[in-house]
């Protein structure tokens, strides 16, 4: 879940240095702060954030409230989903194993 965090965090933007330097760019994640103007207009996510949304893309599978809007996005997100997915199948054949 933290390698892909760090994944979400690094590339998200343009990168923390990008982010940093104030230059607005296309953000590559929706993440519900963003959606209401009642919110601050100023906030900007942070490496808490992305721990966030790979934790809960981790658990449940899919996208969460946080969604994807670029190709990498997405398709990174996938991959978390099937290598989730797949430890848990890899764990579950195991403990059958064990239980004949």
């Amino acid at each position: 879940m933290i390698g892909f965090a760090l994944w979400y965090w690094q590339f998200d933007r343009g990168g923390p240095s990008v982010r940093a330097c104030g230059e607005r760019s296309l953000p590559d994640f929706w993440f519900p702060q963003m959606q209401s103007a009642d919110l601050d207009p100023e906030w900007e996510p942070h490496f808490v954030d992305y721990l966030y949304v790979s934790f809960t893309n981790a658990t449940a599978f899919s996208p969460t409230d946080t969604m994807p809007l670029s190709r990498w996005a997405k398709l990174t997100m996938l991959v978390q989903s099937a290598v989730s997915l797949a430890t848990v199948a890899l764990v579950v054949a195991r403990a059958v194993n064990v239980l004949k």
